[in-house]
């Protein structure tokens, strides 16, 4: 099955500047990294790609420390022609392999601006602390993530019903039908190899192969990026355990029943977050513009994939019959798709999503999410159920200077207006699952047609 990916029209409006200077998709092992620089590679007449994890190719920048002799050879070695008669595309996958070639990505774009260079690595902010002189200012960044919900109907063909996601406000006659394919999705996740290789529901059990081998290949990276034998121990040991708490904010003393220490832990888990396979999501506690992270509290945990999630709880079978994922999973489940659809969103610098808070000892209130727009923190609560047990919500909206709230559910589109069990008056828009990708431009129609 061959798919889309949106970052190719990111990646020809590169091709188009003028000052361009050499990309660097940075993302997990698996996201489709190289797949897609092969699909855009068609763009031009000469392609020369080296992957790093090959000695041969590493040896080159061993070899060659000069960006020009370094091209005149890859030139010559491939039979192409000089840049300045044929456009070229030169792709370095896996640089986090080879220090050497890192420093020279800033050489390329001082000294050969002819040549269009794209870099790819899955652990380079474990490698960077090798380089010297990282070109800073030199490069640019393109993040990669799994596949998301667009992606995801455009792999199926289900273009239509995507030209239906992008009006505003959705046609309700194609609320179920976007509601099934969401399922599908939660079910499956958006693993490129893993959505390739998806035909129907009932093959879900065929994909299992798959779905290991891609956690495999995370764990055979552990040593790549375990400062000592010790780190690799505890990393180890989150990556088992891990999954079995995305329903709770974790403390790292004695995390999934060890005997590790909080330093052990939370040295193990940040370098889990660099390499984007579990994450640490942080909250805020002010409903006050700007939000601010607050990492003193407890963070709860994201994974790279519910997909892969999925299949490491082993919940795929259950999930088949789940009419409203909201009850999926304690409840925690649809909140992490949501979160790992809004990451998906972020192309050229990375924020991670934050949660809120509240900073009382003695109450205790989270919202599922919280959104900056337009100088205010918009809360985000995903779950279905009665508007009156929207409790934490409702407790944001009492200390929040503005009156807008957005709940994310397994119901149709609508905007309605409430009270707070305190009196405070609020706007409330209910936004179906299936367009959180839309989740930006709803806010946009929300605030306008919606009197303060």
């Amino acid at each position: 099955m061959a798919y889309y990916r949106k970052q190719i029209e990111t990646l020809l409006s590169w091709k188009e500047e003028n000052n361009r200077k050499p990309l660097v998709l940075r993302g997990a092992r698996q996201v489709g990294k190289t797949t897609l620089i092969n699909i855009f590679s068609q763009n031009y007449k000469q392609f020369i790609s080296l992957n790093l994890e090959k000695k041969k190719d590493a040896n080159y920048f061993k070899t060659y420390k000069e960006a020009n002799v370094l091209l005149e050879a890859l030139l010559l070695i491939n039979r192409l022609q000089d840049v300045e008669k044929k456009e070229t595309l030169l792709f370095i996958d896996e640089i986090q392999e080879c220090p050497e070639a890192i420093a020279l990505l800033r050489y390329f774009y001082e000294e050969l601006p002819h040549l269009h260079v794209i870099a790819a690595g899955s652990l380079l902010e474990h490698s960077l602390s090798q380089v010297k002189s990282f070109p800073v200012g030199r490069v640019k960044y393109l993040y990669i993530f799994p596949m998301n919900f667009q992606e995801f109907l455009l792999a199926h063909k289900m273009d239509a019903l995507l030209e239906q996601l992008g009006k505003i406000p959705i046609n309700q006659a194609a609320h179920q039908v976007a509601m099934d394919w969401f399922h599908s999705y939660a079910l499956v996740g958006g693993m490129p190899e893993v959505v390739a290789n998806n035909t129907n529901q009932e093959g879900i059990s065929q994909l299992s192969p798959i779905y290991e081998s891609i956690w495999a290949s995370y764990q055979d990276d552990v040593p790549k990026y375990a400062k000592n034998a010790t780190e690799e121990k505890v990393i180890r040991h989150l990556m088992r355990t891990a999954p079995l708490y995305l329903d709770a904010r974790v403390t790292f003393q004695g995390f999934g029943n060890s005997n590790y220490r909080s330093r052990e832990v939370g040295e193990s888990f940040r370098a889990l977050d660099d390499t984007k396979i579990i994450q640490l999501i942080y909250p805020g506690t002010s409903v006050d513009y700007p939000l601010v992270t607050d990492y003193r509290k407890s963070p709860r945990l994201q994974f790279l994939d519910t997909g892969l999630l999925n299949h490491a709880l082993g919940i795929q079978a259950d999930l088949l019959a789940v009419e409203d994922l909201s009850t999926s999973y304690k409840g925690a489940l649809l909140p992490h798709l949501i979160t790992q659809e809004l990451i998906s969103m972020q192309e050229q610098s990375y924020q991670k999503p934050n949660f809120w808070v509240r900073q009382k000892k003695d109450a205790q209130a989270e919202v599922d999410l919280v959104y900056s727009y337009r100088g205010h923190i918009i809360p985000i609560e995903i779950k279905s159920g009665k508007v009156g047990k929207l409790r934490s919500l409702h407790q944001f909206i009492d200390a929040a200077p503005h009156p807008f709230a957005v709940r994310m559910y397994a119901g149709k589109f609508s905007i309605e207006s409430h009270k707070t069990p305190k009196g405070t008056p609020y706007h409330l828009m209910n936004l179906p699952y299936y367009l959180t990708l839309y989740l930006e431009k709803y806010l946009t129609y929300f605030i306008e047609n919606t009197s303060v």
